[in-house]
């Protein structure tokens, strides 16, 4: 596995990891039949990072509603629900943006495929100096994280804001050396994570991962710039529900996305757990399987 591989799969960006005891999980039969029957009394075993987050107790209550039984599965790291999946131990997981599960994909030759999406945690660029990302002067510094998948986002945060210009255009992989310096209104300096909060009195700005927002005395709500979520750079950064490639026009997997989509309880217990940070997003599939392909070969390129 390459060192970028390896650094996507040890960081999911921005994305705060709750860690929970590993569940066990057996295949679970007959959910969401072929033939388009009823859904009622199947049994649907979702595999997630983190069960005591808020959404999920109601999330299972509103499919009960709807005859679905869905059994989470807990893990305790993000390197365990996507061969729980593969394996067919459960039916369903929840934890991942697009570039982790190309990154999944690519490494291991399976075939998990996105049938939904859920939300984006948007990363932030924060500033003691300017309340204004147009207030950032010409020549100025901006620290970002050094760890690969989160200095490619934090570039393309970047470039979204206005404040560099990426050679490539921006991909999941742009590091240091795809910025265009001449076309570039700021340098950047690159500092390990946990590192750019405590750098702000010594720069411009930096782009400050969730997990340390608060440590650094800021709010989420001081961010000078985040993802823009109309910016197809962005689109990697969307969290989905995967399913097995066999099992991506599944009736019944598909009813439980759209009830986490738009049931009221489950929106407000997504926004608890994420501390208001989470943007809920009803993204087409295609332009999800579309990003995931594109992300996959990009991410075989890179190796």
């Amino acid at each position: 596995m390459s060192r970028r591989t390896t650094s996507v799969i040890a960081a999911l960006a921005a994305v705060p990891l709750f860690v929970a005891l590993a569940g066990c999980a057996t295949a679970s039969s007959d959910a969401g039949s072929d033939d388009g029957g009823s859904t009622e009394n199947e049994v649907v075993k979702v595999g997630i990072v983190g069960k005591g987050d808020a959404q999920w107790e109601p999330f299972v209550e509103a499919a009960a509603e709807e005859g679905i039984t869905v059994e989470l599965v807990d893990f305790g790291s993000y390197e365990q629900p996507n061969p729980a999946l593969t394996e067919g131990e459960v039916d369903l997981n929840q934890f991942q943006h697009i570039v982790y599960l190309a990154e999944y994909n690519e490494a291991s030759g399976s075939d998990l495929t996105p049938i939904g999406s859920t939300a984006i945690y948007p990363l932030g660029l924060y500033s003691t100096k300017y309340d204004d990302v147009k207030d950032i002067q010409k020549g100025e510094t901006v620290a970002v994280p050094d760890d690969a998948s989160n200095q490619a986002r934090s570039l393309n945060v970047l470039q979204q804001a206005g404040l560099v210009e990426l050679k490539s255009g921006g991909t999941p992989y742009s590091d240091l050396a795809d910025v265009d310096t001449e076309k570039s209104k700021v340098q950047v300096k690159a500092l390990e994570a946990a590192l750019t909060p405590t750098s702000l009195p010594d720069v411009a700005a930096a782009i400050i991962n969730n997990d340390f927002v608060k440590d650094a005395g800021l709010t989420f709500e001081d961010a000078l710039a985040t993802d823009d979520i109309e910016d197809p750079n962005a689109l990697p950064y969307v969290n989905v529900f995967a399913a097995r490639a066999e099992d991506a026009d599944n009736e019944t997997y598909l009813k439980l996305v759209e009830i986490f989509q738009t049931d009221e309880a489950v929106q407000k217990g997504l926004a608890e757990s994420s501390g208001g940070t989470a943007l809920s997003l009803q993204t087409p599939v295609k332009d999800l399987v579309d990003s995931l392909k594109k992300v996959q070969k990009e991410a075989a390129e890179n190796k």
